[in-house]
């Protein structure tokens, strides 16, 4: 087998991330391959061959994150347009993206250095905010963006939305939700938008709490090019937040597009995954 360069992320405040990651660590200097971990993690573990996450995208071949959900999507971020596959390791209980166990980390991880892991190829989304015409913040998510007011006051923001430039509706709601199948069972699941698989093309559109009652989520083709633009006539703060980790604010008159990514994340996940299981164990179907 021939030696890889793993790089491994961790939410260091996680009580099970210093054993974790150290174990890891050794397992794969006893085999020959190369860890790769940065400042922040060999801070936290107390060795001094931290890199820059620079240095870590130019030779990272396969990614172990140690966290959760947050943990995956800020990786998943970070290695923007790189295909190379990510195995999550779930420091709690089963997560929707981070999948493997920690019982079972050494399992799937040699599989993944075979080259034989399974894969699970997850779209992602291109969000590209414009003011006047003219691109001011462009990014790519794998969950979902949610537009919506800040502050203490509770107003409804009016986002008069496009598909594939024909005209879908002015909501009037709390905000609003653009999520890829993977983000389904995130916020917009929360706010009545319904479960998608994974592997299915498409793009759900949320509204959180219209003040219509005949407004619904809508599914859409991923092949759709979505347009928001802010028509809201108070000077209230409206901000983008992005897969839950990143915030810009809009104003008045500002849009955004939303279509898919030409990149793609690669999750590495169990082999016996069910992914119904996962829906039942998570959400309590069948529990009374």
């Amino acid at each position: 087998m021939q030696s890889k360069n793993v790089a491994i992320f961790a939410k260091v405040h996680d009580p099970r991330c210093q054993d974790v990651a150290t174990s890891l660590i050794n397992w794969l200097g006893q085999r020959s391959h190369v860890h790769l971990i940065d400042d922040h993690l060999a801070r936290h573990l107390n060795r001094s061959d931290g890199m820059t996450r620079e240095d870590i995208l130019d030779r990272a071949e396969l990614v172990v994150l140690l966290g959760g959900d947050g943990t995956l999507l800020s990786v998943a971020r970070l290695f923007h347009g790189r295909d190379i596959p990510i195995l999550g390791v779930n420091l709690g209980s089963l997560g929707f993206l981070a999948e493997v166990t920690v019982e079972n980390l050494y399992i799937e991880l040699e599989r993944c250095l075979k080259n034989a892991q399974r894969v699970s190829r997850r779209m992602k989304l291109e969000v590209t905010a414009l003011r006047d015409g003219k691109e001011i913040k462009k990014c790519s998510i794998l969950n979902e963006i949610v537009i919506n007011r800040a502050g203490e006051l509770a107003r409804i923001v009016n986002l008069k939305t496009k598909i594939d430039n024909h005209i879908l509706t002015n909501f009037k709601a709390d905000g609003l939700i653009v999520s890829t199948p993977t983000g389904s069972t995130g916020y917009s699941m929360s706010a009545g938008g319904p479960v998608i698989h994974p592997l299915v093309g498409c793009i759900v559109i949320t509204p959180i709490c219209p003040h219509s009652l005949t407004n619904r989520p809508i599914v859409v083709p991923d092949n759709s090019v979505i347009s928001i633009t802010i028509t809201s006539s108070t000077d209230d703060k409206v901000y983008l937040t992005m897969d839950g980790q990143e915030g810009f604010e809009l104003t008045k008159g500002d849009s955004v597009e939303i279509r898919k990514s030409p990149s793609s994340v690669n999750l590495a996940v169990p082999q016996n995954l069910d992914y119904f299981e996962v829906l039942r164990e998570k959400l309590k179907w069948g529990d009374r």
